[in-house]
């Protein structure tokens, strides 16, 4: 049944305070009684532009800019500060081996003078944080154009480089490949080597306890990709392979289970597996100092391996792998300039502007690793200006947070009046703004939907864990079945809060709900709001009874939300989409962040054409603007559906006129034939000639014979 909430429009939003007991909220036979506390209901929003959202603004940095370098390595370190490494003038030539530091609360970069082993100038390398300060880099390109296989560490509080003693078979020297760090393990995918640009199919890891190297198997053809962990699998999407296109395909390896990838390697236990035969690289005498000043490596010049032509064995876990073809929400890989990393169990897919790309075709979309299914989190013009180009993306730990570098599109003017491309841009992006819960708080989520976990010794077979599943065992039971309950809460009628948008503020609420039996340790634990309330200790802090007018079930669901930290989807015990709704809107009401990012999780993620009125009204009511314009484009992309639920019946004619507004201005009603011609419904895209010609009114043939498109309309249309 669709739920509606009642209003008062006296009462401030978010309510960030208690509310006095004395001065009841409204007046009623029910409400007004000195036998129960009175929590303030959902307030009206006030008229929102459609316009608004969240839109990140750049920020320009001072004090030593680097030059736009290429194949360089970002890293996010903590500490708002940003680690670049190594890479290549594209206008030089020139490789280097400088470590940059870029303060993100003073926009200051600085020159970073380092210690020790120092690594010797490369780029296309992998930078990994480890430990929390360090960073372990791997490999790269020389400007010898030989391919490295080393390994050293940067100490991010000392800025001493130095270079671990290696034991077992090092892999192929290479460049352009992907490097993460998952159980002490550094895995290494994929990469170029060989001065044919020959294409690495493998992945090996170092042992990071031992410091020894696995052996290496079979896996997938790949550089320029992006390997991440996630539920005991290593994954690896984009980039191109050996015909040296990009790819929409996504593979994924299965690690748990499999001794080869779960056991610690032991000194000198794996021994190099021979080759069938193999092709000697030349290798660089002597050591080169370049421009930088700094002396590369012996090591780093001369770790170069021949080059084995014989395959190594297939990965000894499942292999599988999926090929986007087509749909509404994809983004295409050909286009534009992707940057791909991982947070909160999806892929993010940056598409950002470049000069083959148009502003409107960029984009962040994700992909859900649980469905295996795409999603657009924000159009990208209101993330990028059509006027900057992106080179690194550099994310957080958590995955709350992502930061682009780049620079605008016309060169900066030096002191010296040269022009140049530095990177003197930073575009910070919220993703929490976004719907993303971050990594933390979806693995804490996650643990809670696992099956296969005993809840606890009482209650083995719960699908809950730990003590929430006890828990909930003795939720809204009565008293007198010893349960030790021993304070009721009541709500609304879910069948008499229809309409109640609509009620006047002096219209009588609706009677009250059957009691919900609860213990008030619970709720003085997990409610901080009513820990305030109860500690004001009033008349009604001893008769032991709380109304909260809003709907019943949803009132009943953020309850069992307090007694088992889950929002998790269950057929039986499992909050419906309905009732997160309005837990969405109360956790905005009582300040509760945790449950606000675990409910737009879940809507933004379940979003579909039998509640996206519904989501939209909440989100609209408890200030979501991101879930409000998702659901809005879902609602006006599926009108001709979405207008037949019983959700959207229940709207108001406010709400109505207020959804209807998000419409653009430009907006039309457009039929089937050409959603499906644009793509919306997937399939392949009409170009605007042949749109233009089925959108037209009847005794019209488009443009008129002989007329000619602009050129440009007809590119913005298509999509290769």
């Amino acid at each position: 049944m669709a739920q509606h909430f009642s209003h008062d429009l006296s009462r401030p939003f978010p309510l960030a305070t208690p509310t006095p007991l004395s001065a009841p909220i409204r007046q009623s036979d029910s409400a007004s009684s000195t036998h129960t506390f009175l929590m303030p209901a959902s307030p009206v929003k006030p008229r929102r532009n459609s316009s608004e959202g969240y839109k990140p603004k750049i920020v320009t940095t001072v004090g030593a800019r680097p030059a736009c370098l290429v194949n360089a390595s970002a890293t996010y370190v903590g500490n708002d500060q940003i680690y670049v490494f190594g890479g290549f003038d594209q206008y030089t030539d020139e490789v280097y081996n400088h470590v940059l530091r870029l303060n993100l609360n003073s926009r200051q970069w600085s020159l970073v003078d380092n210690y020790g082993d120092i690594p010797g100038v490369r780029m296309g390398h992998t930078a990994n944080l480890w430990k929390g300060d360090k960073l372990l880099v791997y490999g790269g390109e020389n400007e010898h154009r030989a391919y490295l296989s080393d390994v050293i560490i940067f100490d991010l509080k000392t800025a001493h480089w130095t270079q671990p003693d290696l034991n077992g078979p090092s892999p192929r020297g290479r460049a352009r490949h992907s490097a993460v760090i998952h159980d002490d393990k550094l895995y290494i995918v994929g990469g170029m080597t060989g001065h044919d640009s020959y294409v690495l199919d493998d992945i090996c890891y170092l042992d990071l306890n031992t410091w020894t190297w696995s052996r290496h198997w079979k896996f997938v053809p790949r550089y320029d990709h992006t390997s991440w962990i996630w539920n005991d699998r290593i994954w690896v999407f984009g980039g191109l392979g050996e015909d040296m296109e990009r790819t929409s395909e996504v593979w994924w390896l299965d690690l748990m289970g499999n001794p080869a990838f779960e056991s610690q390697m032991a000194f000198g236990t794996v021994q190099r597996q021979p080759s069938r035969y193999s092709r000697p690289v030349t290798q660089q005498a002597g050591v080169s100092t370049g421009s930088s000043g700094y002396a590369a490596n012996s090591s780093s010049v001369h770790v170069q391996r021949p080059i084995t032509v014989a395959s190594p064995p297939q990965a000894p876990g499942s292999i599988t792998s999926m090929k986007f073809l087509s749909g509404p929400e994809l983004p295409t890989q050909t286009l534009g300039t992707h940057f791909h990393v991982y947070s909160s169990g999806y892929l993010l897919d940056f598409v950002t502007p470049a000069s083959v790309i148009s502003s409107f075709e960029t984009s962040l979309s994700a992909l859900d690793l649980d469905t295996l299914r795409w999603q657009k989190l924000a159009s990208g013009k209101d993330l990028f200006h059509p006027n900057y180009r992106w080179h690194y993306c550099a994310m957080n730990d958590d995955g709350t947070h992502a930061w682009l570098l780049g620079c605008p599109n016309e060169p900066i003017v030096a002191n010296a009046g040269t022009e140049e491309y530095l990177l003197s841009d930073v575009l910070p992006i919220d993703l929490t703004k976004l719907g993303l819960m971050g990594n933390n708080l979806t693995r804490e989520s996650r643990a809670n939907q696992d099956n296969s976990i005993p809840s606890s010794d009482a209650n083995i077979a719960s699908r809950l864990s730990g003590i929430g599943a006890d828990l909930a065992k003795m939720f809204d039971v009565p008293p007198e079945q010893d349960s030790g309950t021993d304070f009721i809460v009541t709500a609304e009628n879910d069948d008499t809060m229809d309409g109640a948008d609509d009620m006047s503020p002096s219209q009588e609420p609706a009677s009250p709900s059957r009691p919900i039996h609860v213990h008030r340790l619970i709720l003085q634990a997990r409610w901080p709001h009513f820990r305030r309330l109860y500690n004001a200790q009033m008349s009604e802090f001893h008769t032991k009874k709380l109304h909260i007018p809003e709907p019943y079930h949803a009132v009943r669901a953020f309850l069992y939300y307090l007694y088992t930290d889950s929002i998790a989807p269950h057929p039986t015990e499992g909050p419906t989409i309905a009732d997160v709704t309005g837990m969405l809107v109360m956790s905005n009401i009582y300040d509760m962040p945790r449950l606000r990012a675990l409910c737009v999780s879940r809507l933004g993620k379940e979003l579909d054409v039998k509640h996206a009125a519904m989501i939209w009204d909440r989100a609209n009511m408890a200030g979501e603007e991101w879930l409000k314009k998702r659901a809005a484009n879902f609602v006006l992309t599926y009108f001709g559906r979405v207008v037949r639920t019983q959700a959207f019946k229940n709207l108001s004619k406010r709400t109505m006129i207020e959804l209807f507004e998000e419409v653009d201005e430009d907006g039309r009603v457009v039929n089937g034939e050409e959603l499906e011609a644009m793509g919306v419904l997937g399939g392949t895209r009409m170009s605007a000639k042949d749109l233009r010609s089925t959108s037209l009114g009847a005794g019209t043939d488009g443009a008129e014979e002989g007329e000619e498109m602009d050129e440009t309309e007809d590119a913005d249309m298509d999509i290769a």
